[in-house]
């Protein structure tokens, strides 16, 4: 446990970050798998919605440092194939 008074409140300063950010990588995963149903489904609309939602995400994701930019590249390349198959 720190002492100094700034390390205290970068204790706390990390403490918030670190929820915000596991809150964002809960919402991407849950993201992810609205998508992952939307192509197991036929439903053309709610295909286009999920899939415009999740790259958005994953861009966001990797624009904060949350996953890195080669595997936000990586999903999306995954994501595109997979929505131009099940169109």
């Amino acid at each position: 446990m720190p002492n100094i008074k700034s390390a205290k409140k970068r204790v706390r300063i990390i403490a918030a970050k670190t929820l915000k950010n596991q809150m964002f990588k809960t919402s991407l995963k849950t993201t992810i798998k609205k998508y992952e149903a939307a192509v197991a489904g036929s439903d053309k609309a709610n295909l286009d919605k999920t899939y415009k939602e999740a790259v958005k995400k994953i861009d966001k994701a990797a624009a904060r440092g949350i996953i890195h930019r080669n595997k936000a590249a990586r999903k999306k390349s995954q994501f595109t194939k997979k929505y131009l198959a099940a169109k």
